[in-house]
């Protein structure tokens, strides 16, 4: 996997962030989500690679990166931290503008450095996420049962990591099955797979998973209601999978990111939550003809 790319421990002021890069022409940061590490970009980073230098990077608490110390208001595990630890490690790359495509959790925290940080984002690309703050303002019954891990992952410790350490594999099994994870044969390959489970096993990155989500259940949320009617300023290409629950919950979810974002576009792409690895190639094509357009459309006069 990611034949051609190399390994980087990039410095940051909280600790290293751990990175692939390969590739050549205008950097392009890609981010992974819950409970993956960069490995789920495996099949997609190397077909951007011939277009843009990819740099696919484990968030902190997630893979061989930083874990950060938790705290009483999460602030730690915020995708503002998580932000700002990211564009420490492309400006170690020596990149200080940069386009940025994050899925699920990584999608959260690459629309929060768009919004914290409007100068550095070129143009951002979210996978199958609304924003935070929709999440929960429009939590209801169907949310409760269909991504009851919200919920879970928020309560305080040590509950969830108990529950999740008693039998991790049937956390896996029965969760993340359900959400579409390795449901794609031949797109899954077994040290992938192995890489997710291992994080379920491991205490330290099981905390980072729940603190994760209880920033989102907190400081996350606020950060996003304290941003209400600001517009993402930079181009946003969302994308979603016609099998996952987004539809289910949101119905249109483009019209949902028309009140986050001045010039929003996508479609839905026949997968699971899990759309990076289920389709890869279609995935990739359309981030690759996204981000070129946006490139060609910021060099117009």
């Amino acid at each position: 996997m990611f034949e051609g790319f190399s390994a980087h421990e990039l410095a940051t002021e909280r600790g290293t962030i751990h990175a692939r890069v390969g590739g050549s022409g205008p950097p392009l940061l890609l981010l992974h989500g819950y409970p993956e590490c960069h490995l789920m970009w495996h099949s997609a980073a190397p077909l951007l690679a011939d277009r843009f230098t990819v740099v696919a990077t484990d968030l902190a608490g997630y893979g061989d990166s930083l874990r950060p110390a938790p705290a009483a208001d999460h602030g730690p595990h915020s995708k503002r931290a998580m932000a700002l630890d990211q564009a420490q490690a492309m400006a170690a790359l020596g990149y200080e503008r940069f386009a940025v495509a994050g899925h699920d959790r990584g999608g959260r925290v690459a629309y929060r450095m768009a919004l914290d940080d409007p100068d550095r984002v070129t143009a951002l690309a979210v996978l199958d996420i609304v924003p935070t703050a929709e999440v929960w303002a429009r939590a209801d019954d169907r949310l409760a049962v269909v991504y009851w891990h919200w919920g879970f992952l928020a309560q305080p410790p040590p509950l969830p990591e108990r529950l999740i350490a008693g039998d991790p594999d049937a956390y896996f099994e029965d969760h993340l099955r359900s959400l579409g994870l390795d449901g794609e044969p031949g797109r899954y390959p077994d040290e992938v797979i192995a890489a997710y489970r291992a994080q379920l096993r491991d205490p330290d990155a099981i905390e980072a998973i729940c603190e994760d989500y209880r920033a989102g259940a907190t400081i996350d949320r606020e950060l996003d209601e304290a941003d209400s009617g600001r517009l993402i300023e930079c181009p946003v290409l969302a994308l979603w999978g016609t099998r996952g629950a987004l539809g289910r919950l949101y119905g249109d979810v483009l019209d949902v990111w028309r009140s986050w974002a001045r010039d929003v576009r996508g479609r839905g792409v026949e997968a699971s939550h899990f759309l990076v690895e289920d389709r890869p190639e279609e995935v990739a094509a359309e981030l690759a003809a996204f981000f070129e357009g946006a490139a060609s459309a910021r060099g117009r006069p």
